[in-house]
C-alpha cells in the first residue's frame, strides 16, 4: 500500500471480456435521501488493512444492518491505495449483506482512466453511488498537486463521470461553507454582503440564547 501513495494508483484492471454487468443495479441515494423522513442516517467504514479485519469488518456490517441506515459508506484509501479492498466491501455491502452501497473515489494520483476502470468495476456489480472528491496530499506531500493525465478536482471528476457514464451515478461531493481550505477567499462583510440572489442560495444559523 505505501507505494501506491507515491506512484500512480493501484489499477483495478477490468476483464478482457467486455465487462457484462453481474449484479442489479443498487438503488440510488439521491433518490432515497428525497423520499427519507427526516433523521436519516448513514455508516462509514475504512477499509482494514488485514484479512481478518476485513472479515470483522463484514460482521459488524451486518449487525449494524439493524439499526437502519439509509446507506453504508466506504473510503477510498490515499492514493488508491485501497481501490480494490474499498470495491470489494462495497460490493459485498450490496449483493451480499444487502445494505445501500456508497464508495468514494478520489482524484489522488488517478489518472482519468484510472478512474474509468474503477467506475466501470462498480458498474459491473450494480453499484452506483459515488462521492466524488479530489482527495487529500499522499502521504509524505504538504500540498497537493494533480497528476498528470487526471483531474485537478473534483468537479472535473464529476464532469468526467457524467460525460461518459450520463445519470447512472448517483454522485455527491464534499461541501466547504466557508471556501475549500485551498482557496478560502473572505467576504468582507458577511451574508449582508451578498447580492439578492445569492442570498436565496445561502442561510444564516444562529443558535439560541
Amino acid at each position: 500500500p505505501g507505494a501506491c501513495s507515491t506512484r500512480p494508483a493501484c489499477r483495478i484492471r477490468p476483464s478482457p471480456v467486455a465487462m457484462a454487468q453481474e449484479f442489479p443495479d443498487d438503488a440510488k441515494i439521491a433518490d432515497l435521501v428525497a423520499k427519507a423522513a427526516p433523521g436519516w442516517f448513514s455508516f462509514e467504514y475504512f477499509p482494514p488493512k488485514t484479512d481478518e479485519g476485513v472479515a470483522n469488518l463484514k460482521k459488524r456490517i451486518v449487525r449494524m444492518k439493524a439499526l437502519g441506515p439509509l446507506f453504508t459508506d466506504f473510503t477510498w484509501g490515499a492514493g488508491g491505495s485501497t481501490s480494490e479492498l474499498s470495491l470489494s466491501l462495497t460490493s459485498a455491502a450490496k449483493n451480499e449483506i444487502g445494505t445501500v452501497a456508497n464508495m468514494h473515489l478520489t482524484c489522488t494520483n488517478q489518472q482519468s482512466e484510472m478512474c474509468g476502470e474503477a467506475l466501470d468495476a462498480c458498474k459491473k456489480v450494480g453499484v452506483r453511488n459515488i462521492v466524488a472528491l479530489r482527495g487529500d496530499p499522499p502521504r509524505g506531500q504538504d500540498k497537493w498537486e494533480a497528476t498528470e493525465g487526471g483531474f485537478a478536482c473534483a468537479l472535473d471528476l464529476v464532469k468526467y463521470m457524467r460525460e461518459k457514464y450520463g445519470d447512472y451515478f448517483s454522485i455527491s461531493v464534499a461541501g466547504y461553507p466557508e471556501g475549500h481550505p485551498d482557496n478560502i477567499e473572505e467576504v468582507e462583510g458577511g451574508v449582508e454582503a451578498l447580492t439578492e440572489s445569492e442570498k436565496w442560495r445561502a442561510r444564516t444559523v444562529k443558535d439560541e440564547e
